[in-house]
């Protein structure tokens, strides 16, 4: 046997990864590598620390770990995420509780696969100087909304609740976002989220009421959420877990370790995304508790909100079936989520 032919036969049997053929070159070990399989993401807003696990895990390398290869897709106006993925356009997507039970009471198929976040942490919010701080008082008062069919229903119930006669207010435009219309006097109040604009808000000293929809007879309910397309399921459950694996590691980093997490999140965001890096950790801060509050895991769900919430959708005449019509019975709440992607 020729001395070439020996050295092949022993790199052949020992690494197994490149072809020795007498006359032919090695085989790159790069061409034998096992493709990794891409996954599009799509943000329901610009880059915030609702999004810190997903940046985190992918600035630290752990979708690559899991042989992912995750794009980052930016807020798109008026192209809502579940919208996206229920067209096959992304594969993951941030969305709330209200979205998934439009999508599917519509014959869209998402499926919430975690809960980013386990209670709600919005609030209506009024100036401290209007003397506004109960919700009975916001009774025929300006709300600078933002055209969510479920706004009026809620802060009629909110305001019921609490006393208001028809909890009926004047739904208006403003030129200038959250908290700011109120400072601009071109509002009466507003809603935000307190992980955000609330901290954005102390920053700022400005004083706020704040009144949580949850003690005023509103159910809790998931906001924001991770949602899937049902094909995706189907066509790629190993890739799911793989990508929950990672994700939930970034969730835990940012529960564990909020300022590390919050690094992390402006590195890994595209440029120029947060020019207050000081707001970016006083945010991680705060939302550090409240990923997996009450629960042992990132992500879990419970059958209980996404029941309770939807009947209360439904109450309101607002959930329409996939020919415009109000769905006028229950819906099939347990097919709305799972919790079987999930890291054990």
């Amino acid at each position: 046997m020729k001395k070439s032919a020996r050295v092949c036969g022993l790199f052949l049997a020992l690494l197994a990864i490149v072809a020795c053929t007498p006359g032919r070159p090695p085989v790159p070990a790069a061409a034998t590598a096992t493709p990794r399989t891409a996954l599009k993401v799509a943000l329901d807003w610009v880059p915030n620390t609702n999004h810190t696990g997903i940046f985190v895990a992918k600035q630290q390398g752990w979708y690559d770990a899991e042989g992912l290869d995750v794009t980052i897709l930016p807020y798109a106006e008026g192209n809502s995420p579940d919208v996206q993925v229920a067209a096959g356009k992304a594969d993951f997507g941030i969305a709330t509780e209200q979205a998934v039970v439009l999508a599917r009471a519509a014959g869209r198929s998402v499926t919430s696969v975690a809960a980013i976040i386990q209670k709600n942490t919005s609030a209506f919010v009024t100036l401290k100087e209007s003397g506004l701080d109960r919700p009975s008082k916001l009774q025929g008062t300006r709300y600078a909304g933002f055209g969510s069919p479920f706004e009026e229903p809620v802060i009629e119930a909110v305001l019921k609740c609490d006393g208001a006669p028809d909890g009926k207010v004047q739904n208006i435009t403003t030129n200038v976002f959250g908290f700011d219309a109120l400072v601009a006097k071109q509002a009466d109040f507003v809603w935000i989220f307190q992980g955000w604009e609330g901290v954005q808000a102390r920053r700022k000293d400005i004083q706020l009421n704040a009144m949580s929809p949850l003690d005023y007879c509103v159910p809790n309910y998931y906001s924001p959420v991770l949602v899937t397309g049902d094909q995706v399921l189907k066509d790629k459950p190993d890739a799911v877990r793989r990508f929950m694996s990672a994700t939930s590691r970034g969730f835990q980093l940012a529960t564990s370790d909020p300022d590390q997490a919050a690094d992390l999140l402006m590195q890994a965001a595209p440029s120029g995304s947060f020019p207050d890096t000081e707001l970016v950790k006083a945010s991680a801060t705060w939302l550090a508790p409240k990923y997996a509050e009450g629960r042992t895991r990132w992500g879990e769900q419970d059958l209980q909100v996404w029941t309770d919430y939807p009947k209360f959708m439904l109450k309101s005449g607002g959930v329409k079936d996939a020919r415009g019509a109000p769905v006028p019975g229950d819906l099939e709440y347990g097919a709305m989520f799972t919790n079987e992607y999930l890291p054990k």
